[in-house]
């Protein structure tokens, strides 16, 4: 399999099709094993008290919170125009100067966690600081893990970029694993096992984009930069909020009920490993094709197959989700997951479309100011809106997949409403 898509690659529609597809398959592929590993991790739910399985998830949920994908999403914009422009010093620029900010970031925030961390830990109902610690490191690796991993996505190298996911899934299990089972660890050692999953595949991910970072640097206009990347990441990152800040409200409403709850959100989540490969893959081709004024058909094909996915993976899930739940986690953790999880793989399905069509409107970030700052006020909404509105578990899952349908329905006025009401077919060409 080859692990970089190049020019040679760009031929008639039907050979697209197929190295889309088998660029999407092995992607898919990648990001479902190195999610089952991930997953497989929640098994040790039943070699730990319940307390200690939330404080994971809440710790956990910190990490998820990072803004990785408005992160990725940036690398993979910019590597995919670099490249398609012959501009690669430029972009050497751009990745060291995003390394190092990300950085400067996380060392500050560190500073602040340490110096306010007796009140982080009486707010989440914690005793030790050790897992807060652990977590720090993994905050910092989270920071440069998807900037390697955007520069793999822009350069179409789908083969390590799907190593390097399932390296962190191996590891963090099996660190994890010998911490819990042997070694009698608890939150902490779970955490020290997605500490080096997280390095594993930093590591892969660094030393396959060195000829991108390394090599000497040029300046890149400032004014240029920031038109093309503040959208990507207000979208991105409202789309992420939308993904994963239930997690940690639900921790601070219901600390009793965190850990439940969570076993239903990583099977639910799962959905999301099933279907993101195929707009991981059509990304970098639309910012490649836009690049060079060049048309497309395949949003169409990602969102029809996104469609299908999600659907039938939620359904699927409802209906044997409460039997996985079983097996993996805790008797206990059965009556609450299960009566949760049909709301929450329902509310995964309109944010999985979403998906599809905010990266179309983010392929050319230049002109998409407008969706990307929706996007991010839907997400402020939402978090506000579930400050007033947690009464249960269900009504959390209720507004998420409130939010989550408006958010597919404001995404399909931006994608089609100005073909539409410019009196042109709506055709899904970039």
């Amino acid at each position: 399999m080859s692990s970089v898509l190049t020019n040679s690659d760009a031929g008639s529609a039907p050979e697209q099709r197929v190295s889309f597809f088998r660029q999407s398959g092995w992607l898919m592929i990648a990001n479902v094993a190195g999610g089952v590993f991930m997953w497989a991790v929640h098994f040790l739910s039943k070699a730990i008290p319940d307390v200690e399985y939330g404080n994971f998830g809440a710790l956990l949920a910190v990490v998820m919170l990072l803004p990785v994908i408005p992160l990725q999403m940036v690398l993979a914009q910019q590597t995919a125009k670099a490249l398609a422009t012959d501009r690669r010093r430029e972009l050497s620029g751009v990745i060291r100067l995003a390394l190092l900010s990300v950085t400067v970031c996380w060392v500050i925030g560190a500073i602040i966690v340490l110096m306010v961390q007796t009140t982080i830990l009486n707010r989440w109902h914690m005793e030790s600081p050790v897992g807060l610690w652990v977590t720090l490191g993994v905050v910092l690796l989270s920071l440069w893990l998807p900037l390697f991993w955007g520069a793999l996505q822009g350069q179409q190298n789908f083969f390590w970029l799907g190593w390097s996911m399932m390296s962190n899934g191996v590891a963090r299990l099996c660190v994890a694993a010998i911490a819990v089972l042997i070694l009698h660890g608890s939150s902490v050692g779970i955490m020290a096992g997605v500490l080096v999953g997280v390095f594993c595949a930093t590591v892969i991910g660094a030393w396959q984009t060195r000829d991108l970072w390394l090599c000497r640097a040029e300046s890149f206009p400032w004014p240029v930069l920031l038109r093309q990347i503040v959208p990507l990441f207000l979208a991105f990152l409202g789309f992420q909020v939308l993904f994963t800040a239930d997690i940690i409200l639900v921790k601070a409403y219901f600390p009793n009920e965190a850990g439940f709850y969570n076993s239903a959100g990583v099977l639910s989540r799962a959905l999301m490993w099933l279907v993101l490969p195929l707009a991981s893959v059509m990304f970098p081709r639309l910012v490649h094709s836009a690049a060079k004024s060049e048309k497309t058909n395949i949003v169409g094909l990602v969102l029809v197959g996104t469609g299908l996915l999600a659907i039938v993976g939620a359904i699927s899930l409802s209906l044997v989700g409460p039997l996985v739940v079983k097996i993996a986690f805790k008797q206990s953790f059965v009556g609450v997951a299960s009566a949760v999880l049909p709301w929450y793989a329902a509310a995964m399905v309109p944010l999985a479309l979403a998906n599809v069509l905010i990266n179309e409107l983010l392929a050319k970030p230049a002109s998409s100011f407008l969706p990307a700052l929706c996007i991010f006020l839907l997400a402020l909404g939402y978090v506000i809106t579930l400050t007033f509105f947690h009464g249960t578990l269900v009504t959390i899952l209720q507004v998420l997949g409130v939010f989550n349908t408006i958010l597919l329905l404001v995404c399909a006025a931006f994608t089609w409403g100005p073909r539409l009401w410019a009196g042109r077919p709506a055709t899904n060409q970039s």
